[in-house]
C-alpha cells in the first residue's frame, strides 16, 4: 500500500499533538493487535464499539456536487477491482454474525449506479434478515427501483437533499434533476421505506432556502437532517471560516418555526434533534465540526474497492480484497477488521493545527 505521512506536531505549552490523538503516523499492510482485549467485537483503545457499518459500493455518482465530486467525476475503479456481489454479501454476513455489526447502510458514489443493487440487498437479507439494511442515494433514479429494493429487503433510504430551489440544485450539484429526486422520495415513502430521511449539507449558498426546505420536508412527511460541511471534498477547497455552523442554522430556522431542544436520544447517533412547532415533528442537525461527536462513534467502513477504513478522516486502511481473494478464511478476515478498529485514533483533528484532509474525498470513501 502507499505510504502517508501525517504531519505530527511537538506538544508546546500543554496543547494536543497529532499523536496524542491518537493519529496513527503512516499507513500499514496489516493491522496491529497488540493489547488488544479479548472479545469478539469491534472495540477500539478509547472505549468505543463500531455496530454501524458502511458499505461503498461505487464511485460512480449521477450527479456532481461542488462538496463531494470534481465536475469530471472521480476516477474510474476497474471493475476487477470493486468488490462483487458474493464478496459484499460475505462481509456483511461476517461483519453481523462474528463482529456484532447491528445495522449496515450501503453508500457510494450513488450506490443506484450499481445495477445488481437489487442482488445485493438479497444476498445480505437473505442471510441476516434481523438486520436492518439502508441505503444513502441523491434519489435520481429511485422512482423506479424503490418497490424492487424494497422487495429485495431494504428497509429504508436517506436521500442527499440540499435545496428545493431548482436553479440553486442545478448549481450544485451541475445537474438538472431536481424533478427525479423529489419523484424518488415520494417512490420510497410509497414502497414503505421508513422513516423516509433527508440529509442536507449546509452550505452559505443554500441556507437562505433551509426553512423552505424544512417546510417541504415535513409536508412530505420527511425527517429533514442537516450537516455541517466536512473538508471532504474532491477539490480541497474547504475553509473553517467559510462553512455554516448549526449556531447559524439555528438562527435562520427560528425566524419560521419554533424549536425546542430535544437533544441525542441515541448517545452514538450523529444527530441533535430540535421539535418543530412543538413537534412531533422534528430536525435534526450533524454538527461534525463544531459540536463533534467523536468520543460515541460506532462507525466502521467498507470503501467499494474493499479497504477497511475506520474513520472518515483517516488515510489508514487494510485491505480485505485481497484477503478475500487469496484464499483466506472468516476468522483471517474478523481478525483484520478488529485490527483496524482497535488502531482507531480518538477523533478526526480538524481543530489541530498540523489537520490533513484525507487523500480520499466523500464521494470515493463513502457517507
Amino acid at each position: 500500500m502507499a505510504t502517508r505521512t501525517h504531519a505530527a506536531a511537538t506538544c508546546h505549552n500543554g496543547s494536543v499533538t497529532l499523536v496524542q490523538m491518537g493519529i496513527p503516523a503512516v499507513r500499514s499492510g496489516r493491522p496491529s493487535l497488540d493489547g488488544r482485549p479479548d472479545t469478539p467485537f469491534l472495540v477500539d483503545r478509547f472505549g468505543r464499539t463500531a455496530r454501524d457499518l458502511r458499505v461503498s459500493i461505487t464511485e460512480k455518482c449521477s450527479l456532481r456536487c461542488t462538496y463531494c465530486m470534481p465536475e469530471e467525476g472521480l476516477p474510474a475503479i476497474p471493475t476487477q477491482e470493486l468488490l462483487t456481489v458474493d464478496e459484499i454479501v460475505r462481509l456483511v454476513v461476517l461483519a453481523v454474525r462474528e463482529l456484532g455489526v447491528r445495522e449496515v447502510r450501503f453508500t457510494g458514489g450513488e450506490p443506484l449506479l450499481r445495477r445488481d443493487l437489487e442482488r445485493i440487498i438479497a444476498g445480505c437479507h437473505e442471510h441476516v434478515p434481523e438486520v436492518p439494511l439502508a441505503m444513502t442515494t441523491n434519489g435520481v433514479g429511485l422512482a423506479h427501483r424503490a418497490r424492487g429494493l424494497a422487495a429485495a429487503g431494504l428497509s429504508r433510504v436517506n436521500v442527499s437533499l440540499d435545496t428545493v430551489d431548482r436553479l440553486g440544485f442545478a448549481h450544485l450539484t451541475r445537474r438538472d434533476r431536481l424533478d427525479s429526486v423529489f419523484a424518488g422520495i415520494r417512490a420510497a415513502r410509497d414502497a414503505g421505506l421508513a422513516p423516509m430521511k433527508v440529509n442536507a449539507v449546509l452550505m452559505r449558498e443554500t441556507l437562505s432556502g433551509a426553512a423552505d426546505l424544512l417546510r417541504w420536508c415535513l409536508d412530505e412527511d420527511c425527517e429533514l437532517r442537516f450537516i455541517e460541511e466536512m473538508p471532504l471534498d474532491a477539490d480541497h477547497e474547504w475553509a473553517r471560516a467559510n462553512m455554516v455552523t448549526a449556531a447559524e442554522l439555528l438562527e435562520v430556522l427560528g425566524a419560521r418555526f419554533e424549536l425546542t431542544e430535544a437533544g441525542r436520544p441515541d448517545p452514538s447517533a450523529p444527530a441533535e434533534t430540535w421539535l418543530v412547532d412543538s413537534g412531533p415533528a422534528t430536525v435534526g442537525i450533524i454538527a461534525t465540526v463544531t459540536r463533534k461527536f467523536c468520543d460515541s462513534c460506532d462507525r466502521t467502513r467498507l470503501t467499494a474497492d474493499g479497504m477497511l477504513r475506520s474513520c472518515l478522516f483517516s488515510d489508514q486502511e487494510f485491505d480485505v480484497r485481497q484477503a478475500l481473494r487469496s484464499g483466506a478464511d472468516d476468522a483471517d478476515i474478523a481478525d483484520i477488521w478488529r485490527g483496524a478498529m482497535w488502531n482507531k485514533w480518538a477523533g478526526h483533528g480538524i481543530d489541530a493545527a498540523g489537520f490533513v484532509p484525507p487523500e480520499r474525498s466523500m464521494g470515493a470513501i463513502g457517507g
